[in-house]
C-alpha cells in the first residue's frame, strides 16, 4: 500500500468554505503540515492534531518534509490557502514525487480568491478572463508587464495576486500604469482585503482611482472588461445575454 500525502485547497481558511472532500481528508490525517499562517487558520477545529510549519520562502523544505513524514507512514495533509493548484504548491509537489516513487500525491481543490473575491465584489469574472500575480519573486518582472498588456489588448477581465507587500509598495501602481497605455481611466475596476476572513472589505472603483489604493498582500484586485459596469455598487463583467424589459403602452387600445 502506498503512502498517501493530500494537497489541500482550504479556501480563505473558514471551514464553512472548504470543500466536504477537504475536511475529511484533514480529519483522517495523522500530520498537517502548512505554512505558519495557514495552520494557525485552521483555528482549534483540529487542535489534537499533529502540525508542522515552515515559514514563507520555505516552500520546498515544507513539502519535502511531507514526503518525509508520509514515509513513516503517517498519512499527511499539506494544507494551502485557495487552491493548491493556483500559485500553491501541488506542482511542486508533482515534482518533488518523483524522488518518492512510494508516496502517492492526490490534490484536494479549494476556493481560489479570484472565486471567493469576485462573489464578494458582484460578477467582475463573468467572461472571459485571466489571473495575473505581481509577485515578481519567481517571475521576472518584464514577462510580467508583458501579460498585463496581453490581458488589456485582448480585453480580458482581470484578477490580480499579492498587489502589494513590504517591499513592493508600489507595484499595483506600476501595473495600472502599464494597464493605462492600453485602458480607459474609468475602466469599473474594484479589490476585496481579507477575503472570507474577519475584516473583509470591498471597494469599487475606476482604474484611475485604483492606481491610488493602498492595498496588502491579502487583497485581490479586478479589473474589468470593456463591458464592465458597476451597478448597485457591485462590480459585474456582462456575460452577453439579451435582457427584455417590460414595457407599458399607454393609450386607447384602438386597432
Amino acid at each position: 500500500m502506498k503512502n498517501r500525502i493530500f494537497v489541500i485547497g482550504m479556501g480563505p481558511g473558514k471551514e464553512e468554505m472548504m470543500t466536504r472532500e477537504a475536511v475529511f481528508a484533514l480529519e483522517q490525517a495523522d500530520v498537517i503540515v502548512g505554512y505558519t499562517v495557514y495552520v494557525d487558520l485552521l483555528g482549534e477545529r483540529f487542535a489534537e492534531k499533529e502540525k508542522l510549519t515552515t515559514p514563507m520562502k520555505k516552500e520546498t523544505e515544507r513539502c519535502r518534509l511531507c514526503f518525509e513524514e508520509a514515509e513513516k507512514g503517517k498519512q499527511v495533509a499539506l494544507i494551502c490557502s485557495g487552491d493548491a493548484g493556483v500559485y500553491g504548491l501541488a506542482s511542486l509537489m508533482y515534482e518533488l514525487g518523483k524522488e518518492y516513487p512510494e508516496t502517492e500525491v492526490s490534490v484536494i481543490p479549494g476556493i481560489t480568491a479570484a472565486c471567493s473575491g469576485a462573489a464578494v465584489l458582484g460578477a467582475p469574472l463573468n467572461h472571459d478572463f485571466c489571473v495575473i500575480s505581481l509577485s515578481d519573486l519567481l517571475t521576472p518582472w518584464d514577462k510580467i508587464e508583458k501579460r498585463l498588456i496581453a490581458a488589456a489588448e485582448g480585453d480580458f477581465a482581470i484578477a490580480i495576486y499579492n498587489p502589494s507587500s513590504h517591499k513592493r509598495k508600489d507595484y499595483l501602481m506600476r501595473a495600472c500604469d502599464i494597464l493605462l497605455r492600453v485602458i480607459e481611466e474609468e475602466r469599473p475596476c474594484g479589490y476585496v482585503e481579507n477575503i472570507g476572513r474577519e475584516g473583509t472589505k470591498s471597494v469599487t472603483c475606476t482604474l484611475k482611482e485604483l492606481r491610488e489604493a493602498q492595498v496588502n498582500m491579502f487583497t485581490t484586485v479586478f479589473i474589468g472588461n470593456s463591458g464592465s459596469d458597476i451597478v448597485n455598487g457591485k462590480l459585474i463583467t456582462k456575460r452577453g445575454y439579451q435582457i427584455e424589459r417590460n414595457t407599458v403602452i399607454c393609450g386607447d387600445n384602438r386597432r
